[in-house]
């Protein structure tokens, strides 16, 4: 998506929001206006900011974390078969659990502080890396396969050459998925149980009926999501012009 078609889709939401205050004559502490929102981000700048950097923080060491486990996952489970049947069901299964339940419960194990919510954010983001990884990795061209194997190559070389070569694609949509998902698990852990990130400062502001501040929050959150998302589908562009010249 190019940036002006951005700043265009801005502008055309800020509008249709104007516009539904206008029309509907809600209350600013039912649907606050851009502007209000606009002068309560300025006004607790500091705040936000603060609040700001201890989200980033959580979703981008579990997202490095997230993708570390799930790359790992994806090769062993590749390249065992007895992997494959012992935990893979186990993988699928994990998935039937809501994470929203499991919040709570990694609270109660690992406290209020950061290392609840980068728990929380590895487990919402190590099921799609893996899956991406691992459904690449089973794709592989059989006749590179067919050539190695007649080559003599160990399974570690054909994993390290052609397979995972081959799997990057498979992997920037994993990590494409990842990115917009690690937010917001970052979030559930704060709404349950913090005393600072963005998630909090929303569930404070709520509370005190600081509507505007709310919004204002939603909304950074929402641009740190995109700009993350952005900046790893950049790298996932290059693992895939990188996949390209292997082949």
């Amino acid at each position: 998506m190019k940036k002006l078609d951005i700043i265009w889709a801005a502008l055309l939401g800020i509008a249709i929001w104007q516009a539904i205050v206008w029309v509907t004559g809600a209350p600013h502490y039912i649907l606050p206006s851009p502007l209000r929102v606009l002068n309560a981000a300025i006004y607790s700048y500091e705040l936000i900011a603060e609040h700001s950097l201890t989200t980033a923080v959580e979703v981008i060491l579990g997202l490095f974390i997230g993708v570390a486990l799930g790359v790992v996952s994806a090769i062993i489970l590749a390249m065992s078969s007895l992997a494959r049947r012992l935990f893979l069901p186990i993988l699928v299964f994990s998935q039937a659990v809501p994470v929203f339940a499991l919040a709570p419960i990694l609270t109660l194990w690992f406290g209020y502080g950061i290392g609840s919510k980068i728990i929380m954010t590895v487990l919402i983001i190590y099921f799609p890396v893996t899956s991406s990884f691992h459904d690449g990795l089973s794709r592989t061209p059989l006749g590179l396969l067919d050539l190695a194997k007649t080559m003599g190559a160990s399974k570690w070389l054909v994993m390290r050459y052609i397979q995972i070569p081959s799997a990057l694609p498979a992997l920037g949509s994993g990590l494409r998925l990842a990115a917009v998902y690690a937010p917001i698990g970052a979030v559930i852990g704060e709404w349950v149980g913090s005393s600072n990130g963005l998630g909090y400062l929303m569930l404070l502001a709520n509370g005190r009926a600081k509507i505007d501040l709310m919004f204002a929050t939603l909304i950074t959150l929402a641009v740190f999501a995109v700009l993350l998302h952005a900046l790893v589908g950049k790298f996932a562009n290059f693992l895939d012009a990188y996949s390209r010249t292997k082949r």
